[in-house]
């Protein structure tokens, strides 16, 4: 039965947050800019309201200069609007697992007082969905000790473990606003084209997939529709994996959990995407600790992971979140999937990377920055992709680590990378 829906405003909503509390914010596309709004504007009556959340979107307005005495930034994963924040310490960074954020909100390590979710309409039944980011809201949903929602329209309704009752929240916001899109295909350049070629001829037919956030995940994809039977496992996706569903390339047929469904734990991309994915049971967005959980991950077989670097040292060792010590990202879910790849069978644990950046700044180092960290062990990496070929490092010693990534360099990097690696190794 359909509950009595009481809607109140975002000021009164908000009005359950006191100093000192602990608050969760929905993130990715349903990133509740309205609230976040409106919780900005009490900064002069707020002091030290710790903000705990992964990949935010759009403008967050409690990262503003002025309200760092009221909002303590606590981020697991450092995305643009909060960037500039944590590198100037008004914020701070929890390196972690993705895997294992929920744990944190259940066992008490990091108890929340608040949740702030945006979420779909109830329906018939009183439910209302997380739509396109599961990931950590459910668990922060199911913890928190009070849980604010905005409902928008133009969240889609997934299926999954996104539904969730309105009795369960104690105010509900309604705010009719576009969620945040994105657009990670106009990025795409012919390197990432040919990366994505490399590590198409490593996917071989009726592999699981899971990929990253951006150009070379796009590439990927845009370069497997050739293949048959593909499936996909994945913390997340974007408008790429469309067109291989609708030429029935991906089909999930031979995955071993989920079988006949595209599992996930968040979706980012176009409005088309969105509609996509709107009521749509071949999707299952589910808790972000079973879909990143590596023993769950390697029940399927063939798994394939593409995740991308900053850079990778001439040992196999890859920086993922951080430009030396800028903070650029977080640990996130590669380790969750390289290690989950990695011990399925005929799995294929991927780093990709183009050779130098836009800048050209070579991103195959002889040793990574001072400050960097590392999110991928070289005991961890199988195979580096980059636009100039495929190094296979699985079982390979230092020095033939070195002579396979020295190979994969840009051209003008290699004579510097040789003579590093004769330094340290006294052989090449």
């Amino acid at each position: 039965m359909n509950p009595k829906i009481n809607y109140v405003s975002a000021e009164e909503a908000l009005s359950v947050i006191e100093s000192g509390h602990r608050v969760y914010i929905h993130g990715s596309a349903c990133t509740p800019t309205n609230l976040l709004r409106h919780l900005a504007a009490r900064k002069d009556e707020l002091r030290q309201v710790e903000l705990v959340f992964i990949s935010l979107y759009g403008d967050v307005f409690v990262d503003a200069d002025d309200c760092a005495d009221s909002f303590h930034i606590n981020a697991m994963f450092v995305s643009a609007p909060v960037r500039k924040a944590v590198n100037v310490g008004h914020g701070d960074y929890i390196p972690v697992f993705l895997s294992e954020i929920p744990e944190l909100f259940k066992q008490e390590i990091l108890p929340l007082d608040v949740a702030l979710v945006q979420v779909s309409p109830p329906d018939k039944h009183g439910y209302c969905s997380l739509g396109t980011s599961v990931d950590i809201a459910r668990t922060a949903v199911n913890t928190a000790r009070y849980v604010i929602a905005q409902v928008n329209p133009q969240v889609p309704r997934t299926h999954g473990d996104s539904l969730i009752h309105a009795t369960r929240f104690h105010k509900m916001v309604y705010m009719d606003e576009p969620i945040h899109t994105a657009n990670f295909g106009e990025k795409v350049t012919e390197k990432e084209r040919q990366i994505g070629r490399h590590i198409a001829a490593l996917i071989e037919d009726r592999s699981t997939l899971q990929m990253g956030i951006g150009a070379i995940p796009d590439a990927v994809l845009s370069s497997l529709t050739n293949h048959k039977d593909l499936g996909v496992h994945t913390e997340m996706f974007s408008d790429g994996l469309v067109p291989l569903f609708e030429n029935d390339v991906i089909n999930n047929k031979y995955k071993a959990i989920h079988p006949n469904k595209t599992v996930a734990g968040f979706a980012l991309g176009s409005r088309a995407l969105y509609d996509y994915v709107d009521d749509n049971p071949a999707f299952a967005f589910l808790d972000i600790d079973y879909v990143n959980e590596p023993g769950v991950i390697r029940r399927n077989p063939k798994v394939v992971a593409i995740n991308s670097a900053i850079e990778v040292d001439l040992t196999g060792q890859v920086c993922a979140d951080s430009i030396g010590t800028y903070q650029y990202s977080g640990v996130g879910g590669q380790m969750d999937f390289m290690r989950g790849a990695a011990l399925s069978a005929g799995g294929k644990p991927i780093i990709a990377l183009t050779a130098r950046t836009a800048k050209g700044v070579p991103r195959i180092v002889p040793f990574l920055k001072q400050g960097a960290g590392v999110v991928t062990t070289r005991a961890h990496v199988h195979y580096v992709v980059t636009e100039y070929g495929v190094a296979f490092l699985f079982g390979k010693n230092l020095r033939q680590r070195a002579k396979a990534l020295i190979d994969i360099a840009h051209p003008d990097d290699r004579e510097g990378l040789e003579r590093a690696c004769f330094d340290r190794f006294h052989l090449f």
